[in-house]
């Protein structure tokens, strides 16, 4: 099949003279996770990870990944013809230099500039100029042979009540034009739908686990417009936009309009797509995207909102607990049985709309694979032994969450209790980080990863990721990692308000995964001569799993910080619980 896609795919290069051609994972708007209509890169190489670029020449192809996906992508690609490029490894070549390799001077790379970023695009130019390689970026190619594309999504949209939201789009919209202002800009292009969705307040289900809709808009000095299938919008939202005069145009219409704008015209090349920015014809201001920071930075209206999302979701995920301990011994639970579960308990949830990702149920060596998704193919039976980890996440109208753990279901070796042990402690480290403010997520890495790499280990990921608000789940453009990602854009200084994971782990290729991830919120701490010092306080509150724990290897702190979290659970969750679950918890939230 995928060999079939690729001859199909070379013949559309061959008409149009393009020698090799670039399929990124990305939609229109720079979107983690995509909609299946955009889903091009899944459906020219068979590799169902979130991440990763493909390159198709005339003779061979590759895919790039990261360290999330080595282990699923080499399964995956096996017998496809296209070549592995484990992203961050010694030896792999960019992108840019694989082609350069691989083609002469004179040749063509073509791409559909909408879905690369301005940035991406302007890399492969300035690289392949020294080659006197073109650059064609109009051609959607894998649109030409993919005869059964899903539809374009066009989910009903609702809008975001102010009792969530904290502030209404007037508000955002006036906070918006402030940052205009002192970029002496008259105008501003918005592509990002996550951005769109906090700044209009208007949420729709178009991408599973993604409650945006897709939409552009461009916000000028007196107006904004908004485009997006009118016929969409709900009533409470097209009477909004008639109050604080936002116009609604046909999503494609912006193709057109972007190119009558004059003056200065904010765009950030990191988000924006290429095709928008090489058809401007005014002034261009390059710069972050100001809504980046301000959607990032939670209102307290949002903060308490979110600190019930928790509760509920940490209702959920104990009584999931309690579930998956009294029913493994009956043998018929199993990776897909678990996670269909625990998403039923998520669903009893009062304001319950939909997972924030796809459920990570993956039993013993499946967990060694970060991003493992259990199929029907790969679905094994949970035994009385090992460990399950469990990597999800709820969308409630309250926020969004993302929460890991991992399970004990039985006898477990020396080797798992002693990595289990040490990855708790790395996230106590985090934790209970206090630090001046100024820092970043780089600085305080060292904190998490200290125990690990004391015994020359390593995790192939972040430490954390930023968090949106009924919106994405991984958010920028906070983040902690030991070293900067550019295109993830998660490096910025640690400001209160944001939300942020804390999730390190161990990872033993075909014998187990460890992860330990709650979500905390950047709070102020004490002000004094030395500035101002921060802090995180702790959103999740779920049991971990003593039955891994290794006392022994623990410090006097990293105790007392395990038993006081334990007996904020029991305060927390218990009301939400039976008698029996009652007691269950309270045993398991007993001291170490």
């Amino acid at each position: 099949m995928i060999k079939e896609r690729l001859s199909a795919l070379r013949e559309e290069m061959n008409k149009e003279g393009i020698d090799a051609y670039i399929i990124p994972t990305s939609d229109f708007h720079e979107t983690e996770y995509v909609a299946s209509y955009f889903a091009c890169r899944k459906y020219m190489s068979g590799f169902t990870g979130s991440a990763g670029v493909m390159v198709v020449l005339a003779q061979k192809a590759a895919l790039w990944t990261d360290g999330r996906y080595f282990i699923q992508a080499e399964n995956q690609l096996k017998d496809s013809t296209i070549d592995l490029m484990k992203m961050g490894q010694e030896g792999t070549p960019s992108i840019p230099n694989y082609i350069l390799e691989n083609l002469e001077e004179g040749m063509c790379v073509g791409f559909d500039g909408r879905t690369i970023n301005t940035n991406d695009a302007r890399k492969y130019q300035n690289a392949f100029a020294s080659k006197n390689i073109s650059v064609q970026p109009n051609y959607d190619l894998v649109g030409r042979i993919w005869t059964d594309r899903p539809a374009l999504p066009s989910s009903e949209t609702f809008h975001y009540d102010v009792q969530f939201a904290g502030k209404e789009m007037d508000e955002k919209l006036a906070l918006v034009r402030s940052e205009m202002k002192k970029a002496y800009t008259t105008s501003y292009i918005v592509t990002k739908i996550d951005q769109i969705a906090w700044l209009f307040n208007l949420r729709a289900n178009d991408i599973p686990y993604f409650p945006v809709a897709l939409a552009y808009a461009i916000i000028e000095e007196e107006s904004a417009t908004l485009y997006i299938d009118a016929s969409r919008l709900d009533t409470e939202s097209k009477a909004l936009f008639d109050q604080f005069n936002v116009v609604v145009k046909d999503y494609d219409q912006i193709y057109e309009d972007v190119q009558q704008l004059s003056g200065n015209i904010l765009v950030d090349p990191a988000n924006v797509n290429s095709r928008i920015v090489f058809s401007l014809k005014g002034n261009t201001i390059e710069m972050q995207d100001p809504i980046i920071l301000l959607k990032a930075m939670k209102n307290e209206v949002e903060l308490a909102s979110t600190r019930k999302a928790h509760i509920k979701d940490g209702v959920a995920m104990t009584k999931f607990m309690y579930w998956l301990e009294q029913n493994v011994k009956t043998g018929k639970v199993t990776e897909m049985r678990a996670q269909e579960k625990l998403q039923q308990f998520r669903a009893a949830q009062e304001g319950y709309i939909e997972d924030s990702f796809s459920t990570i149920s993956a039993y013993k060596g499946h967990a060694a694979m970060m991003h493992y998704s259990s199929s029907e193919a790969t679905d094994v039976t949970l035994e009385e032994e090992g460990m399950l980890l469990v990597d999800s996440g709820g969308q409630y109208y309250e926020g969004t969450t993302d929460i890991t753990r991992t399970f004990v279901l039985g006898p477990i070796s020396e080797e798992e209790k002693y990595w289990f042990t040490l990855s708790m402690r790395s996230h106590i480290r985090l934790a209970k980080a206090n630090w001046l403010y100024g820092c970043r997520g780089i600085n305080l890495d060292i904190l998490a990863r200290g125990p690990l790499w004391d015994q020359d280990m390593d995790y192939q990921c972040g430490t954390g990721h930023g968090v949106g608000h009924l919106s994405s789940v991984h958010e920028a453009p906070n983040g902690i990692r030991w070293r900067i990602v550019p295109e993830r854009n998660d490096s910025a200084v640690l400001e209160e308000g944001m939300i942020q994971s804390d999730e390190p782990g161990v990872y033993m290729e075909g014998k187990f995964g460890i992860r330990h991830e709650n979500e905390v919120v950047v709070q102020k701490g004490t002000k004094n001569f030395y500035g101002q010092f921060m802090h995180f306080e702790l959103l999740t509150f779920v049991p971990f799993d003593k039955k891994g724990i290794d006392k022994s290897l623990m410090t006097k702190d990293e105790i007392e910080w395990f038993d006081a979290y334990h007996q904020e659970v029991y305060t927390k969750i218990s009301p939400y619980l039976s008698a029996e679950e009652k007691d269950w918890l309270k045993d398991i939230c007993s001291p170490l």
